[in-house]
């Protein structure tokens, strides 16, 4: 066990390594990066003389090893526009992603299991064809077109929810942290929990939706494939209730997929939804990232691609180790 988490650990190290190096590549690759920093009327002179503070007119393979070398202490500069630590300004933004993708997650895990569930119970019935034709259907949706068409009815024509942000306006006064969810649970701060939840509910359903339709096929086809098991036939053989044979004997064995696609779907919710934070403006590592492309904002561009990958990277280890657990033989290949 103890070799198979060093290997992991030991690819997890060469991927993070590798994502860094060619983001430094890509955007190194669009121009010069002196040129976003001084207006089209700038002189010569100019243009040397930033070059020379920000280093740029040194040979690109020293940049290279030295941008390497600091992003592992998590320095990438300071933001071209805002002029602070760039790694700062992406993790003041994490909070709102990680409580949109918990949400989000928790809303495909609620549909995906029991109606995937049902389906494969019920295999041919109308709900089989109708979940199978909804999960299709929820996967084929663009993710803007479905977070407009909600915005439109849920909070234009009836009114029950904010149309975008993440907390209404003095509610942040109370909050102390940036997990405002989180922190209306925990001190008993319901009106707090309340808004940031009603905030969070529709983009966290827009983006849910998307996840819950792989999760509810997937959910389907592994309880099939394990409902004819032998082991399964020997459970009802010996009189154990419907309830415990499903429950417990079945899904058990048909969730150790769920567990690999549901690691990979956390981990691109916690890398930032960027179409559906632009659509419902908000503010997290996905808009982010997207006003620094648009700013040409190198070292937020930077800092944001190794934050994201190095979540992604984390949550796919964790899945790797519980994914060991639940099938001791995956320790051994």
């Amino acid at each position: 066990m103890i070799y198979y988490l060093l290997m992991r650990l030991l690819q997890a190290g060469f991927v993070l390594i590798g994502i860094t190096a060619v983001c430094f590549i890509v955007l190194h690759l669009t121009g010069d990066p002196a040129a976003l920093l001084l207006p089209e009327n700038a002189t010569e002179e100019d243009y040397d003389n930033i070059r020379k503070t920000m280093g740029f007119d040194r040979p690109l393979y020293i940049q290279f090893f030295d941008y390497m070398k600091n992003a592992f202490s998590m320095d990438f500069g300071h933001s071209f526009q805002q002029n602070q630590p760039a790694f700062k300004i992406v993790m003041e933004r994490l909070p709102a992603t990680i409580e949109l993708a918990i949400v989000a997650f928790v809303i495909a895990l609620l549909i995906a299991i029991p109606v995937g569930m049902i389906s494969a119970l019920r295999r041919g019935s109308k709900i089989d064809i109708a979940s199978t034709f909804s999960a299709l259907l929820g996967q084929s949706m663009p993710n803007f077109w479905l977070g407009l068409i909600l915005i439109f009815f849920f909070s234009l024509y009836l009114d029950l929810f904010p149309t975008s942000g993440r907390i209404s306006f003095g509610m942040s006064n109370e909050a102390e942290t940036k997990f405002f969810m989180l922190e209306g649970i925990f001190t008993f701060n319901f009106s707090l929990f309340s808004d940031a939840f009603l905030h969070a509910l529709l983009p966290s359903i827009t983006v849910g939706l998307y996840s819950s339709a792989k999760l509810t096929r997937l959910v389907r086809s592994s309880m099939l494939e394990v409902l004819s098991e032998d082991y399964v036939r020997t459970a009802r053989a010996k009189g154990l209730s419907n309830f415990t044979v499903i429950g417990y004997h079945a899904f058990k064995n048909a969730s150790i997929p769920l567990v690999t696609l549901g690691g990979i779907e956390l981990g691109l919710l916690l890398g930032g939804t960027v179409v559906t934070e632009t659509v419902f403006a908000w503010p997290g590592v996905g808009l982010l990232t997207v006003q620094a492309l648009q700013n040409d904002d190198f070292p937020v561009i930077q800092a944001s691609v190794f934050l994201l990958a190095f979540i992604f990277v984390f949550v796919n280890l964790a899945v790797d180790i519980l994914y060991a657990f639940l099938d001791p033989r995956i320790r051994y290949s």
